[in-house]
Order: structure tokens, then sequence, then C-alpha cells
């Protein structure tokens, strides 16, 4: 952890989004019919019409798998917006899609509205349909115009979504970005870019490592975050872990999903490990989830289910600075132990040592928000927790008997979702 003479704290907003754990990213526009990941702006809004496109059939099935919000791609690099902007006519409106008359980001969020579910928007800095882009001046304005819509026609915002992707070397206002966001979305997360509250983990495969850091400096962090001079100190800055369930990020018709165990791998190293796990589910030239998508995500959501839906917590007290006893109400056969931290003050844990027994059953970096152990299953009554960093505090301990003992994980030959169309 970035040394410094006290940790900084998570603010109400930060802490209130880590906990929230998995959240459902789509990728969805006019590259959705022509098989690509990237496109240079030229493909014709026509070609959107996703005539089986039904947003509170999406959602519905969305909070089915357990995520607690959706972030949609409202526009990607290639500029085409998926709202009746003013700004330009690449859109919805120039496409038969509802004769011109729909807003794929208007009927998300009420569907979210309507089913608890936060809503997050991604805008893409970089538009390469925009004949404003090649003048800076010009292309701020027409950016905050975009923003300015976003932030105040679709009702609050959990999160802001800022790639980096095409930006290297180019300058946006960020300031006035900032200023925006804080007069009209003041309570979202602003992932990666400007004046950021979360941050990208630094990879497309959704896996974070030990330690997962939540205080960094700007030098630690991914060339794609810009982060301004005035925020060039240490940050409270949690990472999100963004993947896509297919190879690409957005749905083509000869692409598959994930395996189970593979998804089960990237939950352990996300989540598991302290992190948000952002899962990209992409609907198809319908407008619908593809049925296989679909159908890993509700084999998911049984899997977690099964192995996370009996908890048995345990009355957690400290025995001296830096040892805690979680005792549970009787033996019990357990496989898993899932550690949170209290952050209220700032993450502190740097090292911790779980002991059942006298035996050491587990141990690790940071715990932070929420950490899973997975051990040879065994009878416990208690188990002894030795934590390293001062002023560091446990807040929970739970246990499971999930009849795995193994950490599932990631298959060593995967590789991340390209950038470029997939054969």
């Amino acid at each position: 952890m970035t040394a410094m003479a006290e940790p900084i704290s998570p603010t109400e907003n930060q802490l209130a989004w880590q906990r929230l754990g998995l959240g459902v990213f789509a990728h969805f526009g006019v590259n959705t019919y022509f098989a690509k990941e990237w496109s240079d702006g030229s493909l014709p809004a026509s070609s959107f019409n996703p005539v089986d496109f039904d947003a509170d059939s999406l959602i519905r099935q969305v909070k089915s798998w357990g995520a607690k919000y959706f972030v949609l791609t409202a526009k990607h690099h290639d500029g085409f917006c998926l709202w009746p902007t003013q700004t330009t006519s690449y859109s919805v409106q120039s496409s038969p899609w509802r004769e011109g008359t729909g807003d794929v980001v208007g009927e998300i969020a009420a569907a979210c509205q309507r089913h608890g579910i936060g809503l997050g928007l991604y805008l893409s800095p970089w538009d390469r349909n925009s004949e404003h882009y090649s003048d800076e001046d010009a292309y701020n304005t027409f950016y905050l115009a975009q923003l300015l819509e976003l932030c105040t026609q679709y009702g609050p915002l959990m999160e802001l979504w800022f790639d980096g992707a095409g930006s290297e070397g180019r300058s946006y206002d960020w300031a006035a970005i900032a200023s925006l966001i804080d007069e009209h979305q003041p309570d979202a997360m602003v992932f990666n870019m400007g004046r950021p509250t979360i941050r990208w983990v630094g990879n497309e495969d959704g896996l974070a490592s030990d330690p997962v850091e939540y205080v960094v400096n700007h030098t630690k962090m991914s060339n794609y975050t810009v982060v301004t001079a005035e925020f060039s100190e240490a940050l409270y800055l949690p990472p999100e872990c963004d993947v896509s369930i297919r190879r690409g990020w957005f749905w083509r018709e000869n692409d598959a999903p994930k395996s189970l165990e593979h998804l089960l791998g990237i939950y352990y190293r996300s989540v598991g490990l302290g992190a948000g796990l952002l899962l990209n589910v992409p609907p198809n030239d319908r407008g619908t989830f593809d049925p296989e998508d679909a159908a890993r995500m509700v084999e998911l959501r049984t899997a977690l289910d099964q192995q996370f839906g009996s908890p048995l917590p345990a009355v957690l007290s400290r025995e001296t600075e830096g040892v805690w006893v979680a005792r549970f109400t009787q033996a019990s056969l357990l496989d898993h132990l899932e550690l949170s931290e209290g952050l209220n003050t700032g993450q502190r844990i740097h090292n911790h040592r779980v002991y059942a027994d006298g035996v050491l059953i587990a141990d690790g970096g940071t715990v932070g928000v929420k950490r899973l152990h997975v051990f040879p299953s065994r009878d416990v009554t208690e188990v002894r927790i030795e934590i390293d960093g001062d002023g560091a505090s446990l807040e929970g301990v739970i246990g499971y008997n999930t009849g795995i003992d193994t950490a599932p994980t990631v298959p060593e030959d995967y590789r991340a979702p390209t950038e470029e169309p997939l054969d």
C-alpha cells in the first residue's frame, strides 16, 4: 500500500459502490451488426434495428443474475449514440428502429429505476465520427453537450465510464467535465479518467491480484488513466475488473460464452479479492441477450447461490492489537471463509493469516471489502486471524460449507478480448 501518514478514507458513495460487487456491462450499437469490436464511424446508422429490444426483459434478467448495476455503452468509439442526441445525426434518430423515435438509454434508464438496478453510462471520449474531433476546443464543447444530455435526462447515475482507448496524447477538458458531473451527478462513480473515483484494474481479463490496493498514486495507475495536476497525490480509487463473457465485447454470431469454471475463476479473482466485477454480456442484433450467454449467466448465479447461499456468520472479537477471534455457534464443517475489513477509516490491512486449531489454513495480503479463502474442508469452532496494519480492524467473518475446497481457475491460455474484429 502507498506509504502515507494516515490512510485515505473512502467516501460513503465509494464504499457503497464497493459493496455492490457485481455489475453487468452491455456493449451495444452499430458494431453489433457488423461483427466489429471497433469501427471508424462510417458504419451506417440505418443498420441499427434491434426489433426485439425490451429493456424490461433485459434488466429483469440482469437482476436475476445477481448484478446490482448495469453499464451501457451510450456511445462507443465509433460515435454512434444510443439516445436521440441534439449534437449529431449519427444516432438512433437516423435508424429504422422505432421509426427513428427510439431511445435505448431512456428505456434502459426507466427499466433500471423500476427494478432497482443502478445505471451506468459509457461515453467514449474518442469519437471517430464527429467532424469536431480534430479541433480540441470545438470537440470539448460537443462532448460536454453530450455529457450534459446524459447527466440531466435519465435520472440518477451510479457510474460514468470513460474509456481511455484511442486517447493517448489527446487532451480533453477534464476540469469542465468534472464540474458538470459535480453539478448534475455528484453521487456517480467516475471510472478511470479525468477526476476518477474508481479505477481500471489494468487488464481486460477481469482479474485482480493480491494485494488489491484501494489507495494508489497517479504514477502507479494505467496509462489510460488521466489524472489532473490537482489530483497528482495519492487517491482512494478501488478497482473495477472489466471482462466480457465472450472473446469479444460486442455480440457476434460465431462467438461463444466462457465456461462456468472460467467465470467462477474470474469471480474468485475479482470479487473474491476485494475488487468489483463488471461482466460484459452484449445484446445481440435483435436487442436481446444471446440464449447461450443468458443460460451461462443463470448457471453462474446458480453456482454462486449454491456455494454461498447458506452463510455461517461468526461472532468476531478482538483479542489484542492485530489479533482477532471469530467464533461460530457450533462446530461446523467449512471449506471457505469470507473476511471483510472495517474500511470507514481507510484500507489498513496489508497482510493477514488465518489459523484453526493452531494450523495455518489461509493467508494473504489485503482483505478489503471482501476476501474469499478456500481450504480443505475441516470442522471449525473458531478461527484466529492475525492482521498487519496500523489501526487495522476486521468487520466480519463468514464461513461456508460449499463442498468445493479448491478455488476455480482461469485457463492459462486465456487471452483478453481483442480490439480488432475476431476471426
